[in-house]
């Protein structure tokens, strides 16, 4: 079931009614029963894959957890095995002898109890990324990837390591973690949930607040607008372009490059608001997934504004503990005395940095170009984290202040422009086609090329021109205003009742009436 059908809207009103109705003790129920109907619909079999993870993410943490709770202490020595005219000082060194032993055994058991637990974790991970991988690039059954796979197969294994690092304890209802892991609006697309967020809100009663579900339907009506106003209409150019690339020029791959910029922010940032508000209308507060990415002054930074959840995820769950390996320990070590302290903290971080956005990369999807992808981002993160020493000194010789504006815009303008290349890697449907566009873009450049008639071969009308600007407008005001501390529902609240029925029935009637309706679903939604 699709986001953006009006049978997606019924679904959630129904769902909605249900939940508001029931006893408050059984609406985490509702959820979890709509949740796999929302599933089911569609496919009913994909639903063995989404059972398959969370059955086994669920007994492996319980496993992790009975391992420790259920060792067993040695026991009591039952006698001293003297007589009972032994000495005090034979007595003592028994005692300190038993004592010595205890410890022994108890580090031995500690041991084996850690041992254990490793075991289980690593056979669940392997098993889990194992399906994905097989399903994600290999395929060997021949069934459709079942929809958000990537997703509830990272949230639940990120549940898993918590359980074994002791984060949280492991959920003892099936039903329950059956809902961590389904919650539909989510399950699509993310955000990646933690379990320490979420199953607190599944088992909290919550009373019907009209201010909530007004809230998650104004967050549901901007994502529609930005999806359908502004993503939709962009990504009909970037399609015609990529599809004719070979009698097009440079100029047009920018183009067809800054209007995937606003496609796939558009799309993926809309979904978000979506699926954040559909949330909102149960009382469930989902994490945020954006955080105005345009705006970022470093590739460092606009990974902490994109895909947030998968950012932290990669960030807790692999490039800490590869960080913390013995193996990366001694290696910073090493070039520390081979080339000073500053080398023996970058190199460590780059190298960690490397295999993160390589992950990333291959999260992505299969292909040279994927890995391109990542290749390219870790490199970039890698050499911003070593020449930032460098730079500081460089603009405190040049008098420039850090905290310009100035550098600001040439941090946001220069980050925005290496984003974007990287996106080449998206918008070709392989990595040869990729390659060609990026060196069209530098020996095929021809500003001319950019015409009225050109664009308007695109498929996109005058009227759709205007309208996708007056959306992408909106946008980036909406965004700026963020940027400077705003919270805009918050704002818009506080104005005259007309007022604020006035801004959000233009964004409705704006989004019906001018809005391009793609039959494709969310780009995110297929990973």
């Amino acid at each position: 079931m699709s986001f953006i059908s009006m049978a997606y809207l019924l679904f959630v009103g129904i769902t909605a009614a249900i939940y508001y109705l029931v006893p408050r003790n059984r609406q985490w129920i509702v959820l979890l029963v709509f949740s796999y109907l929302f599933y089911m619909a569609s496919g009913p079999r994909l639903v063995l894959f989404l059972l398959m993870t969370t059955l086994t993410t669920w007994i492996s943490a319980l496993m992790i957890e009975q391992v420790e709770t259920g060792r067993k202490t040695r026991p009591a020595d039952a006698g001293s095995g003297k007589d009972e005219n032994a000495d005090a000082a034979g007595a003592e060194m028994h005692d300190a002898s038993a004592a010595e032993q205890d410890k022994a055994v108890a580090k031995a058991q500690k041991k084996l109890i850690a041992r254990r637990q490793k075991t289980i974790l690593t056979i669940c991970l392997l098993f889990n990324f194992g399906v994905l991988f097989m399903l994600k690039y290999v395929n060997f059954v021949h069934w459709a990837l079942p929809l958000g796979i990537s997703f509830y197969t990272f949230q639940s294994l990120g549940y898993v390591i918590d359980v074994y690092w002791k984060r949280v304890k492991a959920e003892h209802s099936l039903p329950r973690y059956m809902l961590f892991v389904s919650f539909f609006p989510q399950i699509l697309q993310g955000p990646i949930g933690r379990h320490s967020r979420l199953a607190v809100q599944f088992e909290q009663p919550h009373s019907f607040d009209l201010a909530s579900v007004q809230r998650g339907l104004q967050r549901m009506c901007w994502g529609y607008f930005i999806k359908f106003v502004v993503a939709d209409r962009a990504g009909d150019a970037v399609s015609y372009i990529v599809s004719g690339y070979q009698n097009l020029g440079g100029a047009m791959y920018l183009v067809a490059v800054l209007m995937y910029s606003l496609q796939l922010y558009g799309d993926f940032a809309g979904g978000m608001d979506v699926v954040i508000g559909t949330a909102e209308i149960f009382g469930i507060r989902l994490d945020e997934n954006f955080r105005q990415p345009y705006f970022a002054n470093s590739i460092s930074d606009f990974w902490h504004r994109w895909h947030i959840t998968l950012g932290t995820w990669m960030k807790d769950y692999l490039f800490y503990p590869l960080s913390l390996t013995k193996s990366m320990q001694r290696f910073g070590k090493a070039v520390k005395k081979k080339w000073g302290k500053q080398m023996g903290r970058v190199l460590p971080v780059m190298a960690a940095n490397l295999v993160v956005f390589l992950a990333v990369g291959v999260w992505h999807g299969s292909g040279g170009k994927y890995l391109a992808y990542g290749i390219y981002n870790g490199l970039l993160v890698s050499l911003e984290a070593f020449l930032e020493p460098y730079m500081k000194k460089l603009y405190g010789k040049l008098g420039i202040g850090l905290q310009s504006r100035g550098l600001r815009i040439f941090q946001i303008v220069r980050t925005f422009l290496l984003v974007n290349l990287s996106w080449f890697w998206d918008i070709a449907p392989d990595m040869k086609t990729a390659n060609a566009m990026m060196r069209g873009l530098i020996t095929d450049f021809h500003i001319q090329d950019i015409t009225m008639k050109a664009m308007l071969d695109m498929g996109i009308n005058r009227t759709g021109y205007l309208s996708l600007l007056i959306g992408t407008i909106i946008l980036f005001a909406a965004d700026l205003l963020r940027e400077k501390g705003h919270d805009l529902r918050n704002d818009i609240s506080t104005k005259p009742l007309p007022i604020r029925w006035a801004i959000w029935l233009f964004l409705i009637f704006f989004t019906i009436t001018f809005g391009k309706y793609s039959a494709g679903g969310f780009i995110y939604a297929q990973f």
